[in-house]
């Protein structure tokens, strides 16, 4: 890894365009958040840089998009045996940029990556287009699936190269090319991939990376006019930024937003099973304001943030630690139960009646995801459908099928992506008639 005659443990990123690597004039830091300090720095790029990584990609389109959808298949499987091959490497780097567990890295983002890559190399294979005949007229009806251009792809930082995948993957199958943005925060493993890419042998200008800041990268990327897509994962208050720059140029949108998912769980679950999961998914993220307010409130907290005492190594203390919190007490008005809390805290509520929590849980501005608990089918049935919410699981959580969309409703996103909606956001369709 280049190194900064600084300190020889912080190494230089540097932005992957036309298949080259090439060092950017300003760089940002990035912080090992177990400790704190600076390990590495990532490229500021801005406009000049997001013009040359746009450019590649144009000029790479025309070849890329005219070889077949098995040979661009071949080729992300290729880039997904050299992932495996390295998921060591790849969960040591994931875990130390951004924060989650060694485990978690090791067995659900680095393989997720490699699986959404021979995902999309194979669903590619197996899309199909419509027909319809009018033997009166003389004419016959036909769809084709065409790639739209140049992707704008932007990733959030809670999983950072899982979600890069899910979205250069599909991307670069359906035969587009790709000009992606990870969040500055959690750049390691996307510039990693980079390498991967040239080994496996896609093409120059097929996939660019360009490092940095939401308003100097991202803003110049999703207000490009020669890229006519945008995904983009993260907050609602950037996907509102996002809408208003692409609006001039009626871009296709893809937008994941933020969430408040509630988990519901009826007196008859299984408690054992739901209470182990119910943790999991309440505790699994990586917010001290919130404990602040509501203590102001009147709100009670359990356990965790200002009640437990938070124990770590000496070379530690100035890392991002927080407890796993537990409020309860809140009105369903507050903040706390109103806006999306990106770490460790979890508000617990009682309710009495299958309406009333049913109102409750949809009372928010949001609805990416949600949880039932409960053994009576129907109860399980009649509560999932009246959820607004694009996800539910009942009696489990977080068990996905790629070939399945995903997104949110109301102010958690605008599109789904997996399977056939990916494929139908990265295609534009043509309607062809042939008189005979």
């Amino acid at each position: 890894m280049p190194q900064t005659g600084e300190n020889k443990d912080i190494f230089m990123l540097e932005n992957y365009i036309g298949g080259k690597f090439i060092p950017c004039s300003a760089y940002i830091d990035s912080y090992d958040p177990s400790t704190g300090e600076v390990y590495c720095k990532v490229p500021d790029s801005g406009p000049k840089e997001v013009e040359a990584a746009v450019k590649a990609a144009k000029e790479a389109f025309p070849e890329w998009s005219a070889k077949s959808p098995a040979e661009r298949a071949q080729i992300l499987n290729k880039v997904a045996d050299l992932l495996e091959a390295r998921l060591e490497e790849f969960a040591q780097a994931e875990s130390k940029d951004q924060g989650k567990t060694i485990t978690s890295a090791r067995t659900t983002d680095i393989p997720r990556s490699a699986y959404n890559l021979r995902f999309f190399a194979s669903s590619v294979l197996h899309h199909t287009t419509e027909c319809s005949q009018m033997d009166h007229m003389g004419c016959l009806h036909y769809t084709v699936r065409c790639p739209v251009g140049v992707a704008g792809l932007i990733s959030p930082w809670n999983f950072p190269l899982y979600l890069l995948t899910w979205k250069i993957a599909p991307a670069i199958a359906t035969g587009n090319t790709v000009v992606a943005k990870p969040s500055e925060m959690t750049s390691v493993t996307a510039w990693m991939l980079c390498k991967l890419l040239k080994d496996a042998g896609v093409p120059d200008g097929v996939v660019n990376l360009v490092f940095g800041t939401g308003p100097r990268a991202g803003d110049a990327l999703v207000s490009h006019p020669d890229v006519p897509l945008v995904s983009f994962t993260g907050s609602t208050a950037t996907a509102r930024l996002i809408t208003e720059r692409s609006a001039p140029f009626c871009k296709k949108l893809s937008l994941e937003l933020g969430g408040k998912n509630p988990a519901i769980v009826f007196a008859d679950a299984n408690l054992d099973v739901c209470m182990s999961t119910t943790v999991r998914s309440s505790f699994g993220n990586q917010v001290r304001s919130y404990v602040a307010l509501a203590r102001a409130e009147g709100a009670q907290v359990h356990c965790g943030e200002g009640v437990d005492v938070l124990e770590v190594p000496d070379k530690n203390v100035g890392g991002y630690y927080m407890l796993p919190t537990v409020i309860s007490g809140m009105k369903d008005s507050s903040r706390l139960m109103q806006e999306e809390i990106f770490g460790p805290v979890t508000c617990v509520t009682p309710f009495d009646l299958e309406e009333e929590v049913i109102t409750r849980a949809n009372g928010v501005r949001y609805g990416l995801a949600a949880t039932v608990w409960s053994q009576d089918v129907g109860r399980v049935h009649r509560v999932v459908k009246r959820l607004e919410s694009g996800s539910v699981w009942a009696n489990c959580w977080a068990v996905s099928d790629p070939n399945l969309p995903f997104g949110g409703m109301k102010n958690s996103g605008v599109g789904r992506e997996g399977g056939k909606d990916s494929y139908h956001f990265f295609t534009e369709v043509k309607c062809i008639t042939i008189k005979h």
